[in-house]
């Protein structure tokens, strides 16, 4: 019993370092004045490498399949499209509008897969795309609606890593290697164009490589099979507080009232619906 609590407990702290680690991106990114998709080239890159190594060391063989290679390529998608975004936008814009991909995934299993939905998800689409709204609003105003366009089409792209990675033969730590690896071949050349190579947009980037994409991964992969669906539910809420915080401390970026809004009918409505999901999951196998 004591090992098997120890087990979790280690696979609760592996989640909550993943998020911790997927949290820096919006403010490495924002130390950095490359252009947004040579950023996202040299990170995937060496996050490529650091998922490589866990590959190796875990003697776990890649999985080639239909479901795998269209998570790779939303994994593609979502990195790319948060790099533009976090750019173009505020990051407490960039991260939560990524973060509506359950809704993205509601809508999809309804309209693609014919799957109707129940109240409960019903009213998480109705609440999420009232703070989309918002955030729109607000960023007509403030003149950055192209980079809220880029991030919801970076939570659109997140939705096809979510069915992706739950289909027929799927695995999702060959999807992130994949798509890492791919996205690093295509974009890391774009690097030569940029002039400042001085420390802190080289330190920023591999530390964007290194931790916020590779490990983060890596942590996640190996806390997620083993963490209560509440618990990471509860965990992975952390990114999208976290991330605009970190900015705002020390990088000094603000967030209007709107927005912040807005965050908070987005970030609640998807904390509570994944709650519920966890509970509906838990009654079905009781």
């Amino acid at each position: 019993m004591g090992c098997r609590q120890g087990k979790r407990s280690a696979a609760i702290a592996c989640v909550f370092l993943a998020s911790l680690l997927f949290s820096t991106g919006g403010l490495l990114m924002k130390l950095i004045p490359w252009a947004p998709l040579a950023i996202n080239g040299v990170r995937n890159l060496i996050g490529a490498g650091i998922i490589g190594i866990y590959l190796l060391c875990t003697h776990h063989r890649l999985v080639f399949s239909r479901s795998v290679f269209v998570g790779a390529l939303s994994m593609v998608g979502v990195t790319s499209l948060f790099a533009v975004s976090n750019k173009l936008t505020t990051a407490a814009n960039a991260i939560v509008l990524q973060f509506t991909a359950p809704v993205f995934v509601i809508l999809i299993s309804t309209f693609v897969f014919h799957i109707p939905p129940k109240r409960a998800e019903i009213l998480t689409c109705v609440f999420v795309l009232l703070g989309v709204c918002l955030f729109f609003v607000d960023g007509i105003q403030a003149g950055n609606w192209l980079g809220n366009l880029t991030a919801v089409l970076s939570g659109i792209c997140y939705a096809g890593v979510f069915l992706m990675n739950t289909g027929k033969n799927a695995d999702a730590i060959s999807s992130s290697f994949l798509g890492q690896l791919a996205a690093g071949i295509i974009f890391t050349p774009l690097v030569f164009q940029e002039t400042d190579f001085s420390t802190v947009p080289v330190t920023a980037v591999i530390c964007l490589g290194v931790f916020q994409v590779g490990l983060a991964y890596v942590f996640f992969s190996a806390g997620i099979r083993r963490t209560p669906a509440i618990t990471a539910s509860l965990i992975t809420g952390l990114e999208p507080v976290l991330n605009p915080l970190l900015v705002a401390v020390f990088y000094g970026e603000t967030v209007s009232p709107l927005s912040i809004v807005g965050a908070v009918l987005v970030v609640g409505s998807i904390v509570l619906y994944n709650l519920w999901m966890a509970r509906q999951k838990a009654t079905s196998e009781e």
